[in-house]
């Protein structure tokens, strides 16, 4: 067998030191070069998470302006409030207050018209029952046909029904 060969220890300085300070430069470049890894790793990430995001805004459709629907020469008339009982029950009774929103160039005589939706408004609520208009559905579907026999019966002057109050007793 071979005898390992000792080289003859410096001056002044003991074996034990010697191998303490190698382990401890050995400890303290690994704990660099593993400091700098891992933040090469980090950017490489955040790079990556911050391109991802860029094309998910990218790819997103872009926010266009709604027109409103109310153009040109247009007018508001308030309607004189309306109350009735409803279908099926002569205690519940309904008060609503409505305007209307029409084309003032084509109407001549506003108050007519004003007056002719609101007895249309009267006579349809005194077929419409209290289940029917219950909840924010029920209010959803009173609105639209509301909005429909108005347009129906102006022969489409009046370009929306706005319910201001609808209160039910």
């Amino acid at each position: 067998m071979a005898k390992a060969l000792q080289l003859p220890a410096p001056a002044g300085s003991s074996p034990s030191k010697e191998g303490s300070l190698r382990w401890l430069l050995t400890l303290g470049l690994l704990t660099l070069l593993s400091a700098a890894i891992g933040g090469g790793f980090g950017l490489v990430m955040v790079s990556g998470i911050e391109r991802q995001v860029e094309e998910k805004y990218k790819a997103l459709p872009q926010k266009t302006e709604v027109a409103s629907p109310y153009k040109g020469n247009i007018a508001i008339k308030k309607l004189a409030a309306v109350v009735t009982n409803l279908a099926g029950s002569a205690s519940d009774w309904v008060r609503l207050e409505a305007s209307i929103v029409y084309r003032s160039g084509e109407e001549e005589h506003p108050d007519v018209l004003a007056s002719e939706t609101r007895q249309d408004i009267l006579a349809y609520m005194r077929t419409v029952s209290l289940a029917q208009i219950q909840g924010p559905s029920g209010l959803l579907h009173l609105r639209e046909d509301l909005n429909e026999r108005a347009r129906l019966r102006s022969k489409g002057v009046i370009q929306e029904l706005v319910l201001e109050t609808l209160v039910v007793q």
